[in-house]
């Protein structure tokens, strides 16, 4: 196991070693110590090894991540896990704005609150929150899953495409054209498989799909106060 404490070594110097990694490496375990809100920590990652930010991180902490496992114990600021593609970011604390956002792949589990716009504009990732989500989540989301084991803020799934929202609390407000769904076995085994591999201590029968209405893929004048 490899240990860079950021009180010594400079951050840019942590990026570089760990973007150096590749799959074939032995050093695949790293703890960063004192991170002390620094921001873009373990950013562009692309190798199958385990990174633990012993604290709490600033801005677009694991962003554009690819197959890295990234856990960090305490909170994230802004942009956690941005325009990640694959691999597993885990956040023991709250996430502020826009996790998840434009991510393509992989997992990212929130084991506290996410503030506004979580998931926003997501493409193909995974997105488990814990606890609460601020307004406007998964706005314009065009794939993948968010699941909220506590409650949404307003104007949940506002002009959402194909992205399904499990909400298993109170939805404070839908956005235009989000609507709830019937929840079929094929989504219930799509929301078990996501909570078994969070962690996440629910049921799948206790929450309820949001998706779209899908009446904004085309502009109709009728809807022009929508948009």
């Amino acid at each position: 196991m490899q240990t860079i404490d950021l009180s010594t070594t400079a951050l840019r110097e942590l990026n570089a070693a760990l973007q150096a990694q590749a799959a074939s490496t032995n050093q695949t375990a790293w703890v960063i110590e004192n991170p002390k809100g620094a921001h873009a920590v373990a950013v562009g990652l692309d190798a199958p090894i385990e990174v633990t930010v012993k604290g709490s991180t600033g801005y677009y902490c694991a962003g554009m991540n690819k197959q890295a496992t990234v856990h960090v114990t305490g909170s994230a600021g802004p942009g956690v896990a941005e325009n990640m593609m694959s691999g597993t970011v885990i956040i023991e604390g709250d996430a502020s704005q826009y996790a998840g956002a434009t991510g393509h792949g992989g997992l990212l589990v929130i084991k506290g609150n996410a503030s506004s716009r979580c998931g926003i504009s997501m493409k193909g990732i995974d997105i488990v929150v814990y606890g609460n989500v601020g307004h406007m989540s998964a706005f314009m989301a065009q794939s993948g899953n968010l699941v909220v084991l506590g409650d949404a803020g307003e104007a949940l799934g506002d002009s959402l495409y194909e992205a399904r929202l499990f909400v298993r609390g109170s939805v404070k407000s839908l956005g235009a054209d989000c609507i709830e769904k019937e929840m079929r076995p094929e989504h219930l085994a799509i929301l078990a498989e996501l909570l078994e591999r969070s962690g996440a201590p629910a049921k799948p029968e206790e929450f309820k799909r949001y998706g779209s209405a899908r009446t904004l893929y085309n502009f109709h004048v009728d809807h022009a106060s929508a948009y």
